[in-house]
C-alpha cells in the first residue's frame, strides 16, 4: 500500500512511470472487470484502456482520501455501462445478427487453476461454466451486472458498491437483490427444461 501511495503521488506530479506501475498493479483486476462485464475479450481490452485514459487524464481529480481501486473501478465500470447501453441499442436494430456476431468463448477465461495439470475434460467443463455464468450476467441490466460483479468476483461491501456506482446503499441492496432473483429464476427455469437432469 506505501508503494501504490508513492505511485500515486508521483503519478499526480506527472511521473509517466509511477503511473505505469498503477497500470501494471491494476491491469488484471480492471481487465476483470470489463470482461466480466462486456463478457468480450476484444471489448474488454479496449474498455481497460480506456479506463487508464481516463484514469491518467483525470488523476487530478482524484482524492487521496478513497481507496484508488474504487476509483478506478468507478471509472470502468461507467465506460462499460455506457458501452452495454450502446450495444443494446444496436441488438434493437440488428436482432436477428446477435447470435453470430458475439462468441464470449473467444476470451480468456479467468479461472485459476491448482498447481497440477488438469485434464482436458475439467478445463472444458471450467470453460463451460465460465461462458454459462457470463450468459446469464448478459441478461442483466449493467448498473445490476456491475453490483453483481463487484460483490461476488471482488467481494466488495455495499457501501463500496455503492460509491463506485454513485448509488445509496439501499439501491445496491434493492438491485442486488432484484439481480439475485433474476438469475435465481433463470437457472430454476433451466433445469425445468434441461431434457437431462443430473
Amino acid at each position: 500500500m506505501n508503494n501504490e501511495n508513492e505511485w500515486i503521488r508521483l503519478a499526480r506530479a506527472g511521473d509517466q512511470v509511477a503511473f505505469g506501475h498503477l497500470v501494471n498493479a491494476y491491469q488484471k483486476p480492471v481487465y476483470n472487470l470489463t470482461y466480466r462485464m462486456l463478457g468480450n475479450a476484444a471489448e474488454a481490452e479496449e474498455a481497460a484502456q480506456e479506463a487508464f485514459l481516463r484514469a491518467y487524464k483525470y488523476l487530478q481529480s482524484y482524492d487521496p482520501n478513497r481507496p484508488f481501486s474504487t476509483w478506478l473501478f468507478s471509472i470502468a465500470s461507467h465506460y462499460c455501462i455506457d458501452q452495454l447501453r450502446k450495444r443494446r441499442i444496436t441488438w434493437l436494430s440488428f436482432k436477428d445478427e446477435i447470435a453470430t456476431t458475439d462468441d464470449a468463448t473467444t476470451g480468456p477465461t479467468m479461472v485459476h487453476l491448482a498447481s497440477y495439470s488438469p485434464n482436458p475434460e475439467s478445463v472444458v467443463a471450467k470453460q463451460e461454466r465460465a461462458k454459462h455464468i457470463q450468459q446469464l450476467l448478459d441478461v442483466l441490466s449493467p448498473t445490476d451486472r456491475v453490483a453483481i460483479t463487484l460483490l461476488y468476483w471482488y467481494d466488495y461491501s455495499y457501501e463500496e458498491i455503492a460509491e463506485t456506482l454513485d448509488l445509496t446503499v439501499s439501491a445496491v441492496k434493492s438491485r442486488l437483490f432484484r439481480a439475485r432473483r433474476s438469475l435465481a429464476e433463470l437457472i430454476e427455469g433451466e433445469r425445468e427444461h434441461d431434457p437431462y437432469p443430473m
